[in-house]
């Protein structure tokens, strides 16, 4: 067995070292230690380098085993992310809207921004876009028994108000009554609650059918105010109307004045809570939770 003579890598010191141990090093690129001692010291030191960012440039300290795969060292998260984002951007492909009218930039998989630039590009004129909104509504009236609410209409909404004029043209031109603008009718819940609107009867009937005890149409403490449900010491309201009506939004504030003064619990239910998929399960996971049938 033959040793050759080397220096430690870490504090000079001259020590032997078997030749095949040797050549089998040098073939890796491995360093020479002469103590475990001195193979510690060697990952543990922290040596000098300035941060990766070049707005920053800062000098920082870094132990071996704490630099990357990519040499770039850097101060703070901040300082990689604005580095590593903008070389992601670099590398990203731009993708656009294949209207050439529209140009543009998607990030999504789809060939096109919109439903819009898909029937535009093939040939889809403004009267045959008429249709298919129609049929779309018809198809959806025929499965839900229901005229559909426009936050159900994903991607036709906004196109029928620009070839109707209004959603509501859209629901008459197609056969229909439009669902009333404020309350103006009145709906029946099963458990025989009279509800302002069809989604209060969908969110009564939710709660009747899981045996969920609940009131309608509370008061807030002595206040002309009034809460759509009431489970327990938990106020619900329904918000469908929200950022629709001034008068129904100045309406929302002094509620929520009012819950914050009284330190009131309440749930709050919006249209996407309901259309188009019901999520009631979601937002009345606690009351379920520690409900009591």
């Amino acid at each position: 067995m033959s040793y050759i003579d080397i220096n430690c890598s870490y504090c000079g010191k001259s020590f032997q070292k078997e030749t095949r141990r040797y050549n089998e090093a040098i073939k890796f690129g491995w360093n020479f230690y002469c103590s475990l001692q001195c193979q510690y010291k060697a990952r543990t030191k922290q040596k000098e380098f300035n941060c990766a960012n070049p707005s920053c440039n800062k000098l920082i300290k870094k132990r071996p085993k704490e630099i990357s795969s990519s040499k770039k060292v850097f101060c703070s998260y901040s300082c990689s992310a604005k580095v590593n984002n903008q070389i992601r951007e670099l590398k990203r492909i731009k993708k656009h809207c294949a209207n050439e009218n529209c140009g543009k930039e998607i990030k999504s998989r789809n060939k096109y921004c919109s439903i819009k630039c898909q029937w535009i590009v093939n040939g889809v004129s403004d009267e045959e876009y008429r249709e298919i909104i129609i049929d779309r509504i018809k198809g959806f009236y025929k499965v839900n028994g229901r005229i559909p609410f426009k936050q159900e209409m994903w991607g036709i909404h906004k196109p029928a108000r620009k070839i109707f004029g209004t959603w509501n043209n859209a629901i008459i031109a197609a056969g229909f009554k439009p669902n009333p603008v404020r309350f103006a009718n009145k709906y029946i819940a099963n458990d025989g609650h009279k509800c302002d609107s069809l989604a209060e009867k969908i969110i009564d009937d939710w709660l009747f059918a899981r045996k969920i005890k609940h009131q309608t149409k509370i008061l807030y403490h002595r206040n002309r105010m009034t809460a759509d449900f009431k489970i327990g010491d938990t106020y619900i309201e329904f918000f469908g109307l929200k950022g629709e009506i001034k008068s129904y939004d100045r309406l929302i504030k002094e509620k929520e004045k009012l819950w914050k003064e009284k330190d009131l619990k309440v749930i709050k239910i919006y249209p996407n809570d309901l259309f188009p998929k019901n999520k009631l399960e979601q937002v009345f996971a606690k009351i379920i939770a520690n409900y009591k049938l």
